[in-house]
């Protein structure tokens, strides 16, 4: 097996294969990415790795990256804006001041308890939000393992039943019987 590696979109792939007729074919590509220069035979070790424990399956990454590939991977990050610097304004001399104005009565002070209970609630969905994340992405590495165990099986299982089917057609043709 070898293991090849393109990009699709946000995403960087990397797929273990026999040959490239086979990662295109994983990839569900017709056109042959490696003619392009598209695609290519990955020297990343935990690329290679992480392929080659799941073969013929494509995994995944956000382009630029260096988590580890996966089946379901998340998106990339953006990078914060760069801030601005405040111009400087220049202080203009000062012109000669007007008679006083009569102060502006003060305003009483804004009651601020519905603006502190909104924050709360808004903090208590992001959380609730956060932690829902985090069970599903618990639930979906749970239900990955158990389909590459059953894939496993199946593949083990399927493997054998096709070598007692062989011992069982030379064992017919040995007694005479045509396949």
């Amino acid at each position: 097996m070898k293991v090849y590696q393109a990009q699709f979109g946000f995403h960087d792939s990397v797929v273990a294969a026999p040959n490239q007729a086979a990662a295109l074919a994983a990839w569900g590509t017709r056109q042959n990415l490696f003619v392009e220069g598209r695609a290519k035979i990955s020297d990343e070790p935990d690329a290679i790795a992480a392929a080659l424990a799941h073969p013929e399956i494509p995994l995944r990454r956000a382009v630029g990256s260096k988590e580890p590939f996966s089946l379901q991977p998340g998106l990339p990050g953006v990078p914060e804006p760069q801030r601005q610097a405040k111009p400087k304004l220049k202080v203009a001399a000062a012109s000669p001041r007007p008679a006083k104005a009569k102060p502006l009565p003060k305003a009483p002070a804004a009651d601020r308890t519905r603006l502190e209970a909104a924050r709360a609630a808004l903090s208590a969905i992001d959380r609730d939000r956060l932690q829902q994340e985090a069970e599903l992405r618990e639930r979906r590495e749970a239900l990955e393992t158990e389909a590459l165990a059953a894939r496993r099986d199946w593949a083990k299982t399927r493997k054998a039943a096709e070598k007692a089917l062989e011992a069982a057609l030379r064992a017919y043709r040995a007694a005479g019987g045509d396949p």
